[in-house]
């Protein structure tokens, strides 16, 4: 039977809709890849413009669709590594591993789907598609970073976080800001190949060109006038023991761990500043008088120690917890103490535990409860330190108090839930990209990696590997001058995307020629 003319329009209009689909899942996973470790920086921009190409001329609806998609491809593989702390204890969560995972990313590519559908409504409105789809993408991953406790992981900027003279316009707007100019560089460049006339395409490609030379010049430049490190900063000694997960509160492991930290951090040489991972000591540190006093003889006379410890405080009610930092003298007493105010949802709490019927995802204490926010320690005569404990790092803004700035952050993690997957690497560059935010140098002291001294720039002057134990003993590198960004915060990013719009205005106007919507 012959098809009619209609039957093949309507067979290669199907076709080319399950194309786009697949396309926009495709697309999603080359951000993957874009992403440290890999760092492909091509793929990142790729990503954008086939998702940009995609919108193009699409409804709403199947814009969501799209979007959704994109996600998913963004998603599924870039949280995979999640899997792996469930091996921790797989007998009980094992099987969770895949439906978390899974579940997680259904609900993250929620955002992309808005953003998608928010660009394809204001294209339709006749504004230009490019710049919708940079305004709804940033305002929607900026929502997801504040949005029922946030999750602001594998923005779109840390795409160039392993190029730094990129990645140095975070210094002005952020990680959101400079994800916001990724996005309007990469959707001009994909739009330009279906530029209706050749005078179009030639300003779309001009204009992204225009916008990827002033980054990279203003990084160049940036970067060219740094600052050497001072050759007088406080001596720092970064301890990484490689204690697994399984072992870490086992209590027939519980000497050896000790011993292990206290071996490292014994080695010869003087340093001002001892440094342990997140819930390093295997027990209440602040509790036991004598363990104090037996780490105090480690110090040097004028030295502090650093230690991640949980603390409880017992209640007539209850006894509550908190994911703690302390700061302990050489005569082992508490000199101040930072509580991680950003805790994990489902690993450290449980959110709405009234009305969720679900349990943590990890064996621990109990849930800890949450400390008063950002918190700049001071301790003797060493450098002021702003404390971020693991997950905390992630949150562009959220990390300096803001009423004492500090001299350097000091990152204490336990990364060992996952292994030797790219979650650590990941994280590492959410890390980076503080540094670059605030202008401060920052360390971070992992339980399995990776530990790293970040200075103001967000070079990484020295790293151990995941899954090896040893130290990093130099000088701590000196802060920046606040950046614009530690100034105001995410109100640069809003002034970013106001003069955007202003400077299309001001276009428009001086083109009335122009039609409307054929930007779009």
């Amino acid at each position: 039977m012959v098809k009619s003319e209609e039957q093949r329009i309507s067979s290669r209009t199907n076709l080319r809709g399950m194309a786009g689909l697949v396309s926009s899942v495709l697309a999603g996973a080359c951000i993957v890849f874009a992403l440290p470790p890999y760092s492909i920086l091509p793929l990142g921009m790729v990503a954008f413009a086939v998702l940009s190409l995609l919108l193009r001329d699409a409804a709403p609806m199947r814009a969501l669709g799209l979007g959704y998609l994109f996600g998913l491809g963004q998603f599924v593989p870039g949280l995979f590594w999640v899997t792996e702390s469930f091996q921790v204890d797989a007998d009980r969560f094992g099987w969770l591993a895949l439906p978390a995972v899974l579940g997680l990313a259904a609900v993250l590519s929620v955002f992309p789907a808005l953003a998608c559908t928010l660009s394809a409504r204001m294209a339709r409105a006749g504004l230009p598609l490019a710049l919708s789809l940079a305004t709804s993408w940033t305002g929607l991953e900026w929502l997801r970073g504040h949005v029922l406790t946030g999750f602001p992981w594998n923005l779109a900027a840390y795409t160039l976080a392993d190029w730094l003279p990129f990645a140095q316009v975070a210094s002005l707007v952020g990680s959101y800001g400079l994800g916001f100019l990724l996005v309007l560089c990469s959707a001009l460049v994909g739009l330009a190949f279906r530029a209706p006339a050749r005078r179009l395409q030639v300003i779309r490609f001009a204009s992204a060109t225009a916008i990827a030379v002033t980054v990279a010049g203003f990084g160049v430049a940036r970067l060219a006038l740094s600052v050497p490190s001072s050759e007088r900063g406080a001596h720092i000694r970064v301890v990484q023991p490689n204690i697994a997960q399984s072992a870490k509160w086992d209590e027939g492991s519980r000497k050896a761990n000790i011993l292990r930290l206290l071996s490292l951090s014994a080695r010869p040489g003087d340093y001002d500043i001892l440094l342990w991972p997140e819930t390093a000591w295997p027990g209440f540190l602040a509790e036991d008088t004598g363990a104090r006093i037996m780490l105090g003889w480690l110090l040097p006379k004028t030295a502090v120690l650093l230690a991640g410890s949980p603390e409880r405080e017992v209640t007539s009610n209850e006894t509550v917890y908190r994911n703690s930092v302390l700061a302990i003298a050489p005569d082992g007493s508490v000199l101040t103490r930072y509580a991680k105010h950003h805790l994990v949802p489902f690993g450290e709490y449980v959110p709405w535990r009234s009305v969720l019927p679900f349990q943590r995802l990890v064996e621990s204490l109990g849930d800890f409860l949450p400390g008063p926010g950002p918190r700049t320690l001071a301790f003797g005569p060493h450098p002021y330190a702003g404390i971020a404990i693991c997950y905390e790092i992630i949150f562009p803004g959220h990390v300096v108090d803001d009423a004492i700035r500090p001299d350097w952050i000091f990152n204490a993690t336990n990364d060992a839930w996952f292994g030797a997957s790219i979650g650590p690497k990941q994280h590492l560059a959410s890390a980076r990209m503080r540094a670059i935010e605030e202008g401060l140098p920052l360390v971070r002291a992992a339980n399995t990696g990776i530990s790293a001294v970040i200075d103001a720039y967000g070079k990484t002057l020295a790293m151990l590997d995941i899954e090896t134990s040893g130290v990093i003993d130099m000088r701590l590198p000196r802060p920046l001058q606040p950046t614009l960004y530690a100034r105001i915060g995410d109100w640069s990013v809003l002034l970013l995307i106001l003069c955007f719009w202003g400077g299309f205005a001001f276009w428009s106007w001086r083109n009335k020629s122009i039609l409307k919507g054929e930007f779009s």
